[in-house]
């Protein structure tokens, strides 16, 4: 009867929930399983797919070249990708129609370029959520030819650089795509670069925070180089004493005008300096000149609400 049991118990977990520690990474439709993320990836080939990751610690990396595919944490937190890179730019170089990465830690991704990411999406759209991207160069890095991109209850720690005679590295630096939406995620203790360098045409950063006191060389908390519209709005900002470039929290069109920057909004935030920081950042630096609407945000002492540049 012991036994009966056992056997039903299984059976009921279905494909994908019970593989050997041999093959980790399982195609959900089909029930496959695969020594090697690649191997997963290959096999879904140009179709739609779930690959569920048990847990574990992992120094794999794929290229994902065609197809929608979800990268599925089997528990949450407990898969991680471990200095593993391909094509010496990310754990995951991402090409194909989509992908979605849900519950994936990423970690010490250091490539020669300067450039070592947990993400690197080239082509299609990406959802992240659930992840946490930390101590390496980079933690999402995108150029101009994706669609679209959101990032959802995440952890970007330990991230960035500016150092080697290279560009700097960002914990997230997306290109000039349609739009990028950051939701209810966290950015601490960046070690250079800017904490989010976006180039979309429409940007959205909401309920979020960005904890730079034990930050070491870092730039601005939010740097729209091309100029954006969008939203900025319920975040935390603390500014760390330890800056590259301590002179603004969220910065527009510093690069170039691309984009219109006609309807920025940036409300209802909260910022401040961390203990020992004693310079006076502006809170909205704006090299664009376009109309922006800032309003309701509650910054402390020695925070300047607004400085045209």
């Amino acid at each position: 009867m012991r036994t009966l049991l056992l056997l039903a118990a299984a059976l009921a977990a279905g494909p994908g929930l019970a593989q050997p520690a041999s093959a980790p990474f399982t195609v959900v439709e089909t029930g496959q399983g695969f020594r090697t993320l690649d191997e997963a990836v290959e096999a879904v080939h140009n179709d739609t797919a779930t690959i569920r990751i048990a847990p574990g610690t992992y120094r794999d990396c794929t290229v994902q070249q065609a197809g929608n595919i979800v990268y599925q944490a089997a528990v949450p937190g407990k898969v991680i990708f471990d200095g593993g890179t391909c094509e010496g730019k990310a754990a995951f170089v991402l090409r194909g129609t989509s992908a979605v990465v849900d519950g994936i830690v990423f970690r010490n991704m250091r490539v020669p370029d300067g450039n070592g990411a947990g993400i690197r999406l080239e082509i299609g759209t990406l959802a992240v959520k659930n992840a946490m991207f930390l101590d390496s160069q980079e933690g999402i890095l995108a150029g101009d030819q994706p669609q679209s991109i959101s990032i959802d209850r995440s952890t970007f720690s330990g991230l960035g650089r500016c150092d080697q005679g290279l560009s700097c590295a960002h914990s997230v630096y997306i290109g000039n795509i349609d739009s990028v939406k950051i939701t209810r995620s966290r950015f601490e203790r960046g070690t250079g670069g800017h904490y989010v360098k976006l180039r979309a045409k429409r940007i959205e950063v909401t309920d979020s925070s960005f904890d730079d006191s034990a930050g070491e060389g870092t730039n601005y908390m939010i740097d729209l180089p091309a100029g954006s519209t969008g939203l900025i709005a319920r975040n935390t900002f603390v500014q760390g004493s330890d800056k590259e470039n301590w002179t603004g929290f969220i910065v527009v069109a510093a690069e170039d005008r691309q984009n219109s920057s006609a309807g920025l909004t940036v409300r209802d935030n909260i910022a401040s300096l961390a203990p020992g920081a004693k310079r006076s950042p502006s809170w909205v630096a704006d090299y664009s000149g376009d109309r922006l609407e800032i309003a309701g945000n509650q910054l402390s002492e020695g925070i300047k609400p607004f400085e045209a540049r």
